[in-house]
C-alpha cells in the first residue's frame, strides 16, 4: 500500500480548516497507509543557533527528526491541512518544515543547485481563510511557501483546496462552503 503523510496543522478543536480535511483523509486511508502528525501540541523548536551549531558543526540530528524525515522523504504523497493565519499558515507548520528540512535526507544539493529526494508525486494543501483572499492573490503567502518548498524537497504537483470569506459569513454560508469544498477534496480523491 502507498504511504500518504497527512500533517494536520490546525490549532483550534472547532477549525473549519479540519472540518474539510477530516472527510477527505477517510476517503484517503481506504487506498492509502497515513501516518498522521499533529502539529498543534508538538515541540519542535525553530532552528536556531544551537541547533545550526549541532546540525553543522557536531553532525548531530535528533534521532526522531531523522526517523520523521525520513518518512517523509519517502512517503508517495503529502497532505497538509492549515487554516490562513497572518497571511500564511501557523508558525508551527514552518518550524515544523525548518526540522524535516534535512540535508540527504529530504533535498541534496549539486553546489550549484538544490535537488529534492523526496518520492512524492503530490501535494495537497486543505485550508480556510476569513478573509476573501483566494489562491495566488499576492496576499497569500502560504501557497508560494508550499511550491518553493515543493522544489527544495521534490514533492511534485499541488493542488489547493480552499474555502474563504469564512469569518464574514453566515453559519449557513460557512457550512455551505464547507460542503463545496469537501465535494472538491472528495473528487480530487478519488484518482489522487
Amino acid at each position: 500500500m502507498k504511504k500518504l503523510i497527512y500533517i494536520n496543522a490546525c490549532m483550534r478543536e472547532e477549525s473549519r480548516t479540519q472540518r474539510i480535511a477530516a472527510p477527505i483523509m477517510k476517503e484517503l486511508a481506504s487506498r492509502y497507509e497515513v501516518e498522521t502528525i499533529h502539529l498543534d501540541k508538538s515541540d519542535f523548536q525553530p532552528v536556531d543557533r544551537d541547533i545550526l551549531h549541532q546540525r553543522n558543526i557536531e553532525l548531530y540530528v535528533p534521532d526522531e527528526l531523522v526517523a520523521m524525515a525520513r518518512r517523509i522523504a519517502e512517503a508517495d504523497r503529502i497532505v497538509i491541512a492549515a487554516p490562513f493565519w497572518d497571511m500564511s499558515f501557523p508558525s508551527i507548520l514552518k518550524v515544523f518544515f525548518e526540522n524535516m528540512s534535512l540535508f540527504n535526507i529530504t533535498f541534496a544539493s549539486t553546489d550549484k543547485e538544490c535537488v529534492g529526494l523526496c518520492r512524492c508525486e503530490k501535494m495537497l494543501y486543505i485550508t480556510t481563510r476569513g478573509m476573501n483572499i483566494s489562491t495566488g492573490s499576492p496576499l497569500e503567502q502560504a501557497t508560494p511557501y508550499l511550491k518553493a518548498l515543493s522544489h527544495l524537497w521534490g514533492l511534485g504537483e499541488l493542488t489547493v483546496i480552499s474555502a474563504q470569506n469564512m469569518d464574514y459569513s453566515t453559519p449557513e454560508t460557512i457550512d455551505l462552503k464547507i460542503a463545496e469544498a469537501v465535494k472538491e477534496g472528495l473528487s480530487i480523491a478519488k484518482t489522487w
